[in-house]
């Protein structure tokens, strides 16, 4: 890793150091990561899945978002939404994904705080897309420095406050802002990564 926080990839372009040279994680990072998401379905998704990540790696989850996608039908909440005890135990026995019962249960209640959201702002994606950052919170140009500094931001802190208030859980600051970046609301890239503009011009 360079001191700017840049890895060369095997092709030779500079990426954010996270995805530590590992094949899954580059390709999560150069075609998904901070790229802007607008589609409701992938929203749900990656905010129950960021939920399910805590305390883990997010290397971790990725590697079982397939069996997530199965277990959870997809993530249509509206689908989640109607899990009864028979889908959490079955769940529970599901050794494809992270067997939590609090994660489980909180996926099923977020799913039907997400039929409210949709159905009071028309979708997911005007929700979550008001809390994008406002003009002046952010420097004008990250570095590896800042982000280390700065795991939530007053943005993501506003976001999980109003999710909290509407009764959604594991959607902490820390949590909502990994969301916040893995979705686009900001750009996270590195200075020098070959995505950042790519990303910015999403």
């Amino acid at each position: 890793m360079t001191a700017n926080g840049l890895l060369a990839g095997p092709d030779g372009q500079n990426r954010c150091f996270w995805y530590g040279g590992l094949d899954d994680y580059m390709h999560y990072h150069d075609n998904e990561w901070g790229y802007p998401v607008h589609d409701d379905i992938r929203l749900f998704e990656k905010i129950c899945l960021e939920g399910f990540q805590s305390g883990l790696s997010w290397l971790t989850i990725l590697r079982k978002r397939e069996n997530f996608r199965k277990a959870f039908a997809g993530f249509d909440f509206e689908t989640v939404a109607r899990f009864d005890d028979a889908d959490i135990a079955r769940l529970l026995e599901d050794k494809g994904i992270v067997r939590h019962r609090g994660k489980i249960v909180s996926t099923i209640n977020n799913a039907q705080r997400a039929i409210t959201l949709r159905d009071e702002f028309g979708s997911l994606d005007a929700y979550f897309w008001r809390f994008a950052p406002l003009p002046g919170e952010r420097p004008d140009e990250i570095d590896l420095t800042w982000l280390k500094a700065n795991p939530v931001s007053p943005a993501s802190t506003r976001l999980s406050k109003d999710l909290k208030k509407r009764g959604w859980t594991f959607v902490g600051p820390t949590t909502v802002y990994a969301f916040m970046q893995a979705m686009g609301l900001v750009n996270d890239h590195l200075p020098g990564c070959w995505c950042r503009p790519k990303a910015a011009g999403g």
